[in-house]
């Protein structure tokens, strides 16, 4: 481990006393937080799994740094705000990522920054088959009894570049150059079934058809009886999508592009919002459903447009939908749909609160196995706010479930949620400020490790209820009703 250059600075705000500053020798981290995680980790296998489906071609006798444990460095250097391979330079001496690795405080370094270079480019073609089924297996293990339902939502985000990346293009929509990562989310637990990284102008729904096969039929495998309903924007609105899940019998709900016809079907529906409004002048949000059918499609779809008059004017947004419901209930089948936003929100913590959008290698399956990374870590957050989750009660005398709740009621309730259980669903900047990023002394006798906490550390009852709740708790598992 390196050493500080011994130095001592007094500084005068004080007051009567001088504050001294000076470094300590005692083996100090900034991340003690993240112990639990590597405990609950522990439980789950989760980065165990990930390292298992690696092959490591190099020679076994000259071997320094095991590929789990440079799995283990990035993961939780990722959940710690750590996201690129440089910050490992500094962090390989650390005592807690040291533990983390299963290494004494006392051994040699972690791997550097260029040994974990080398082992992110390392990784061949057939590894990544073998890591979207692991993705799809750590689902399916997720659930403690077999769902009766799922909601798959699929989506990309723009992934910005800044250097000589293997097929980044420029991207107009974007206006920069870029890679456009795609992953398939699950409404019910959050997690990430399937993911991929498609060149920077790609269409966004290219191939993604074959992906939601893919994971249908591994699903269906494990659950016969499951039914399956997709979502995604616009930008999944084409044919192909259509088809696969009409002939693999899942229901969807997919946005559609406003066009004149459209227009032209929903023209008296938008007139009578503007009336209304002009009326009342309350907001107005009318809806109409239709049988639609394009010039390529073989048969007609049932298509829902929304359709708002208020203050800042009209707006008009189209679904496409097979959901028997929505032929009965169209107002409800498309707000359903706008629920798909909680799965943007999962988006926005994979790409802005755990840096997925930090892939900066060079070569383009080096940054392919980053994304799996993050996601790795993704899961690893997601598995401990299932595990320790303290929702509030339901408020007394109300007959609808927290699910069923309409709008206004329902983000009231949620934001009580927030109140009561800050962990719960807790962002990754959530979690960093009131548990992970924590001071912690680092020793080692013979017979055990010692880390300890300040007494006056304001979160530290988090820290307690945490480790309790995963050491006599079950293991984490989700139930689907």
């Amino acid at each position: 481990m390196d050493s500080q250059t011994a130095f001592e600075f007094s500084l005068d705000f004080g007051g009567s006393k001088p504050v001294v500053v000076e470094p300590s020798s005692a083996q100090v981290s900034s991340d003690g937080g993240l112990l639990p995680f590597r405990q609950l980790d522990e439980q789950l296998g989760l980065t165990e799994q990930l390292a298992a489906t690696l092959t490591d071609r190099r020679d076994a006798g000259r071997i320094g740094h095991s590929f789990l444990e440079m799995v283990r460095m990035r993961v939780y250097g990722i959940l710690a705000d750590y996201p690129d391979q440089n910050d490992h330079d500094v962090l390989r001496s650390d005592p807690v990522f040291k533990l983390i690795c299963n290494r004494s405080i006392d051994a040699a370094d972690l791997a550097s920054q260029p040994t974990l270079s080398r082992f992110e480019n390392a990784i061949d073609v057939p590894c990544f088959s073998r890591l979207d089924d692991l993705m799809v297996d750590q689902f399916i293990d997720s659930f403690g009894q077999p769902p009766r339902h799922l909601t798959l939502d699929l989506d990309a985000f723009d992934d910005a570049t800044h250097g000589q990346q293997q097929l980044t293009f420029f991207h107009g929509h974007y206006g920069q150059y870029q890679y456009l990562p795609r992953v398939m989310t699950c409404a019910e637990n959050d997690r990430v079934l399937s993911a991929c990284l498609l060149y920077g102008s790609s269409h966004p729904a290219l191939a993604a058809n074959d992906d939601l096969e893919k994971v249908v039929q591994r699903l269906r495998r494990a659950w016969p009886a499951v039914q399956l309903h997709f979502r995604a924007d616009s930008a999944f609105g084409v044919p192909r999508m259509y088809e696969v899940c009409e002939r693999l019998g899942v229901h969807y709900t997919i946005g559609l592009g406003m066009n004149a016809r459209l227009k032209r079907l929903s023209e008296n529906t938008l007139k009578t919002a503007v009336e209304r409004f002009e009326a009342t002048g309350q907001p107005q949000r009318l809806f109409c459903a239709f049988w639609y059918r394009a010039k390529s499609w073989p048969a007609q779809r049932w298509v829902i447009v929304k359709c708002e008059a208020n203050a800042q004017g009209t707006n008009r947004r189209a679904v496409i939908t097979n959901r028997p419901g929505a032929f009965v209930m169209p107002e409800a089948a498309y707000d359903e749909y706008t629920n798909r936003g909680e799965s943007e929100n999962r988006n926005k913590e994979l790409k802005d609160g755990l840096e997925a959008d930090r892939l900066s290698d060079h070569r383009y399956f080096a940054n392919l196995f980053r994304l799996h990374l993050h996601i790795a870590a993704y899961h690893l957050l997601v598995a401990m706010r299932t595990a320790i989750a303290d929702p509030p009660s339901p408020v007394p005398g109300d007959p609808l479930p927290t699910e069923a709740l309409p709008g206004r009621r329902r983000r009231a309730w949620h934001n009580r949620r927030r109140e009561h259980d800050p962990l719960g669903e807790g962002q990754p900047c959530t979690w960093r400020t009131r548990l992970i990023k924590v001071a912690a002394t680092v020793r080692e006798t013979t017979r055990r490790v010692i880390v300890q906490l300040s007494s006056s550390w304001p979160y530290l009852n988090h820290y307690r209820r945490i480790v309790e709740r995963l050491i006599i708790g079950p293991r984490p598992s989700f139930d689907s009703g």
